[in-house]
């Protein structure tokens, strides 16, 4: 089977493109076994054109879709040497949906690393996967032939995060000078497009763990710019939120994204990572000690009762501050199809509430983060 044919009529190469014009919008799907592949057209046929072919044919499909869905097992060589042969299909497509049967970090690192603007679990289900290629803001289809692709910096970022990740999984030595680029990029694009557009772009195109790394860079960006922050103390704010959950990558995905409450054992071990992540980092060069700081102690309250050190308010920084009140806001206001979104608002509400705990002058400060940059 090399091509899966959907209702109301088949799209093979340039076929179909009447109900494209339509208003249908058009995609491909990928797959490495027929079974997967007619399980996505199926699910999908309701609201779109479809095209699909199994990874293992030879590529034909040569008009260009407005998304691309993938599923496909990225432990598998061929499979990753059949996508990297579609590269500029691929790269044509303003959603590249990977489903992944196996969600390890390694997995997600290579699903980005070959061009995925979204990465999702294959479990994720009919509503949630039409949910992805929805545009969220007004629940109609986002897509089009000729729609923009997303922004660069997304992308840069999201793959610089899960290549950090899968260096604490596999040991290697972490690409820091790539990683505060991608902090520097993501500053950039904040300054030009404020922070709401950023929140929205990321919560439309990344999932999980790796969208709150997202989210927590944007909100310490710009809430380091509304305090005047000098260059030098920017760079070191957005280089400790890129850095600042590093350590979760040894913590199963299943724990992290898990939908209910922890139980006892799993949240003692997320409460390891932010040791894990400062002893992993603690060795490279280009991480200065104002960084590593807020890697360790970004759980870290003004009354002691945080984590991993207890400290108290003379004994935690400025940076560490206000990556705490990042770091707390944007897990309040971050997608997870599990749940609905906090609205900006009521997050704030939720730190102004936390006496005794966060900084006073600084929570007043981050009004204007919260709820009108």
């Amino acid at each position: 089977m090399q091509h899966a044919r959907t209702r109301p009529g088949p799209v093979n190469g340039d076929a179909g493109i009447a109900e494209i014009a339509a208003g249908r919008p058009f995609l491909h799907v990928w797959a490495d076994t027929s079974d997967k592949l007619s399980g996505i057209c199926s699910i999908l046929q309701e609201k779109f054109t479809i095209a699909g072919e199994r990874l293992d044919a030879d590529s034909r499909l040569s008009q260009a879709p407005a998304a691309i869905v993938i599923r496909a097992e990225l432990r598998d060589v061929d499979n990753i040497a059949a996508i990297k042969k579609r590269a500029s299909k691929l790269a044509k497509a303003s959603k590249r949906i990977f489903l992944l049967d196996h969600t390890s970090h390694v997995c997600i690192s290579q699903a980005y690393a070959l061009g995925a603007t979204l990465v999702l679990p294959s479990t994720i289900g009919r509503a949630k996967l039409l949910a992805a290629l929805i545009d969220p803001v007004d629940g109609t289809p986002a897509l089009s032939s000729d729609t923009q692709q997303p922004d660069n910096a997304v992308e840069i970022a999201a793959t610089a995060i899960a290549s950090m990740f899968t260096a604490v999984t596999l040991g290697q030595p972490l690409d820091v000078a790539g990683t505060k680029k991608a902090g520097r990029q993501i500053a950039d694009r904040i300054t030009q497009h404020g922070l709401t557009e950023w929140l929205m772009t990321v919560r439309r195109h990344h999932e999980g763990t790796y969208q709150h790394c997202l989210l927590v860079t944007g909100v310490a960006i710009d809430f380091g710019l509304s305090l005047g922050v000098g260059r030098a103390d920017l760079e070191r704010l957005y280089s400790a939120a890129m850095f600042h959950d590093i350590g979760k990558a040894q913590i199963p995905l299943a724990i992290l994204d898990k939908p209910g409450r922890l139980d006892p054992a799993e949240r003692a071990l997320v409460e390891t990572h932010p040791t894990t992540g400062y002893d992993f980092l603690k060795g490279h060069e280009g991480i200065s000690p104002e960084i590593l700081d807020a890697v360790r102690h970004h759980h870290e309250y003004l009354d002691g009762s945080g984590y991993p050190d207890a400290l108290c308010a003379e004994s935690i920084g400025d940076i560490v501050r206000i990556l705490t009140i990042s770091d707390i806001f944007a897990a309040l206001i971050e997608h997870r199809h599990y749940k609905p979104t906090m609205p900006r608002a009521e997050a704030y509400n939720v730190l102004c509430g936390m006496n005794g705990k966060l900084e006073k002058a600084l929570i007043q400060s981050f009004k204007q983060v919260a709820l009108t940059r």
